[in-house]
């Protein structure tokens, strides 16, 4: 049988990632390719350099996309500050604190595990115990916006405690940035990474991160080299600009998907930073309005839920997996399943970037309620009405 061109389905995509991207971020992959050290292009990746400084609110000069997803963030950040001997403290509340953990490992470092349980914040007061006890730890790493649980760790607070310690902090926005706020330089965070697929209302395949002048200065003091040699910001920060006039080949940099966060970053310019937070906010009343109107409950309290990442409970006797199923086969709507300890116990619903949509929030309420009727679950009616009320 021939092979022809591959056309997806339609999709609104209300998992934990990706989100909808935005049709002027498609349509600006689609321009025409030029050479990754054209003086155009050049002059487009400094723009996006500028916006991605005010999306993570830094004036940080080591702020750039690596040309891979979040994951590879992640590997950025702890491969260029971690040595072989160092110790890291690792805060884990969820399935990404684990992959910290191991990252560090693989650098050759110790981590020193501060654990809580799925569902809640980091709690400060084990974080500063463990410091405590570990005098001699490099890092503190934690995730802000943990993407398993939908909850949201005080970032500011747990920095503050690190710098307190004389350490560096990792921290993980890879949901947060553009939905909630991030405040980089204000909460004097090192080095932080993220996703261009979530709030960002981009296509995958990219991930911001920002280092401090601190962070800079560790990296370049470094007594063995770093253990990835595509990840090494000694060699990228040559490509990306660190004062020279000219840039240095380091590798082809993904041209089109780079075109479509300059776009998505101009999006989010146009918007205004706290208008996107305020709307991710906006949406996540409506959608919690209508989940409790139909007898749902969420997993994280009021206090510290992410309002772009909802991890809502599943009824007694439902089957999780057949909702979603047909949440997708009969409304080409997806949302996410628990991680980890919370697989089979929660549905995670995303609320992110182009995504978080008034339009979006009423049709997955309509299609979760009869989807859920259909099936006998223990419901009550009335999610559409509740949520439009919850915002009027």
């Amino acid at each position: 049988m021939a092979i022809t061109s591959f056309n997806p389905p339609v999709r609104t995509l209300m998992g934990p990632g990706p989100s909808d991207v935005h049709p002027r971020v498609t349509g600006a992959m689609a321009r025409p390719t030029i050479g990754h050290l054209d003086p155009a292009f050049v002059g487009m990746m400094d723009e996006v350099k500028t916006m991605l400084q005010y999306a993570f609110q830094t004036k940080n000069q080591l702020t750039i996309p690596v040309s891979a997803p979040g994951s590879a963030g992640m590997e950025t950040t702890f491969q260029n500050l971690l040595e072989r001997g160092d110790k890291a403290i690792v805060c884990q509340n969820g399935v990404f604190g684990g992959r910290m953990k191991e990252v560090v490992e693989r650098c050759g470092a110790t981590a020193i595990m501060v654990e809580d349980d799925w569902g809640k914040p980091v709690d400060p007061d084990k974080l500063e115990e463990a410091l405590k006890a570990n005098p001699d730890a490099k890092v503190v790493a934690f995730v802000h916006a943990e993407t398993s649980t939908g909850v949201q760790s005080d970032a500011r607070l747990l920095c503050e405690i690190a710098r307190r310690f004389d350490c560096l902090t990792i921290v993980d926005a890879v949901t947060s940035l553009g939905g909630t706020p991030i405040r980089v330089d204000e909460w004097k965070i090192d080095a932080i990474y993220s996703g261009t697929q979530k709030c960002l209302s981009c296509t995958p395949g990219l991930s911001p991160v920002s280092f401090s002048d601190r962070a800079v200065d560790v990296i370049k003091a470094r007594t063995h080299p770093v253990q990835s040699w595509f990840l090494d910001l000694n060699l990228v920060m040559g490509y990306w600009g660190s004062g020279q006039a000219k840039r240095a080949y380091h590798h082809t940099a993904p041209i089109n998907s780079l075109y479509a966060l300059h776009e998505a970053l101009v999006l989010l310019q146009e918007e205004g930073l706290e208008n996107a937070w305020a709307r991710h906010e906006m949406n996540h009343r409506a959608l919690r309005a209508g989940l409790e109107a139909m007898g749902l409950s969420f997993l994280v309290a009021e206090d510290y839920r992410l309002p772009q990442l909802n991890a809502v409970n599943i009824p007694e006797g439902v089957d999780e997996a057949a909702v979603r199923n047909k949440l997708l086969s009969d409304y080409s709507l997806e949302i996410g399943a628990g991680l980890g300890t919370l697989a089979g116990k929660v549905w995670r619903i995303g609320l992110m970037g182009h995504t978080s949509d008034m339009k979006n929030v009423m049709y997955c309420l309509g299609a979760l309620e009869a989807v859920l009727m259909e099936m006998n679950a223990p419901i009550e009616t009335g999610a559409i009405t509740a949520a439009q009320q919850a915002v009027a």
